[in-house]
């Protein structure tokens, strides 16, 4: 090997070394938490609702025993039992989501009239992240569980959701019916007329 080729290579190892490191300082912006580290700052600036304690009576039979976290605070709870107790809408989103952007709004703007049935939020196919920031533009504050960031989360597929946003009212018997129409939100009249009719 030449003193040229040697001196070279010498270089381009050198170039590499450097671009590593730029590359892994410069991973992320200083405000961005990182993918799987604390997400107690992005929590807080979204300052969404708490999700509700566990009801005493039966479980939602379609999702007992699964795990989630809860979106807000990072707790752990059981799916099954926090919607189990009364009438939930269940809404279905990922951060990444075009139409779930319109609706979200529209069900806070819901949840904030009278005599509305409770909603709780299921972020799926996304990461925690990206939806705490997400709810945090919108100005959404609805309380919300995490159902991990594939697409083939624990909720996802005990609701056997086909495509998103989705949403299912749970009655007080604890059935969990699938509102079809409309699919997506535009209106709280729309949110009211769906609640009445799967009630």
């Amino acid at each position: 090997m030449t003193t040229v080729t040697k001196w070279a290579l010498g270089v381009a190892v050198l170039v590499v070394a450097v671009l590593v490191a730029v590359l892994t300082t410069r991973g992320g912006s200083k405000d961005a938490p990182a993918a799987t580290g604390d997400l107690a700052g992005v929590r807080a600036k979204a300052a969404l609702q708490a999700c509700p304690p566990p009801s005493p009576g039966p479980a939602v039979a379609q999702l007992s025993g699964i795990q989630a976290d809860c979106l807000g605070d990072g707790s752990r709870v059981d799916v099954g039992k926090i919607l189990a107790g009364g009438p939930t809408l269940v809404n279905v989103w990922a951060s990444w989501c075009v139409p779930c952007r319109t609706e979200l709004p529209v069900l806070q703007s819901y949840a904030a009239e009278p005599g509305a049935v409770r909603i709780i939020g299921v972020q799926t196919a996304s990461p925690a992240a990206d939806g705490l920031g997400l709810l945090q533009q919108l100005g959404v504050h609805l309380p919300a569980v995490y159902d991990g960031p594939g697409d083939t989360g624990p909720i996802r597929t005990a609701l056997k959701v086909p495509n998103l946003p989705a949403s299912y009212l749970v009655t007080p018997d604890g059935q969990v019916r699938f509102i079809s129409s409309p699919r997506t939100f535009d209106s709280t009249d729309q949110v009211r007329a769906a609640v009445k009719d799967f009630s």
